[in-house]
């Protein structure tokens, strides 16, 4: 298991060297990256695992470099320093951990909705724009799909939920009725 105090210094370090426009594309890619390192184990072996020379998972790195093509050189320094560091396999740590570090700077908060079928974009936005006045932050809403849900959406925004489900309705309706 990695150090995640180790990840974050590493995350701070890369927020750090970054220019403050371009924190959002390297947090998208940094996430890009982690995620295809993950889901492609043989990857992620090759540029994890020092029995391979420094040449070869360099290579390898270079040809994701070329993939992700970088607006800056920061990012690509940075993933050449971790593969120096043998520090690859904290990758999805990292990159979760910039994610995070870099919202809470800019003054967003990430959250959830959850509704039975998929949101059209237009309603996610109008979502984002009433819970960014309510909270008053930039709120940046992942959609998932549960089929469970009977209608309505449930959202939450950090510690806080907005459930409009239908179900949480029903369950009112019945409390109420039994009271």
């Amino acid at each position: 298991m990695v150090n995640v105090s180790v990840a974050r210094r590493y995350a701070r370090a890369l927020l750090e060297a970054s220019a403050p426009g371009a924190v959002v594309g390297i947090a998208q890619q940094l996430d890009a990256l982690a995620r295809l390192v993950t889901s492609n184990p043989e990857l992620g072996e090759v540029i994890r695992d020092p029995a391979y020379s420094r040449a070869q998972r360099h290579a390898v790195l270079e040809g994701l470099i070329q993939l992700l093509k970088p607006e800056s050189q920061t990012l690509p320094n940075f993933l050449r320093l971790l593969v120096d560091r043998h520090r690859v396999a904290m990758l999805p740590d990292l990159a979760r951990l910039f994610r995070d570090m870099a919202d809470e700077k800019a003054g967003r908060v990430r959250g959830t909705v959850v509704s039975a079928v998929p949101l059209d974009p237009e309603s996610i936005r109008q979502l984002e724009q009433t819970l960014s006045r309510v909270l008053q932050k930039q709120v940046v809403l992942d959609t998932r799909v549960d089929r469970e849900v009977l209608g309505g959406v449930s959202t939450q925004v950090g510690s806080v939920v907005f459930d409009g489900t239908l179900r949480s309705q029903l369950d009112d309706l019945k409390r109420a009725l039994q009271s």
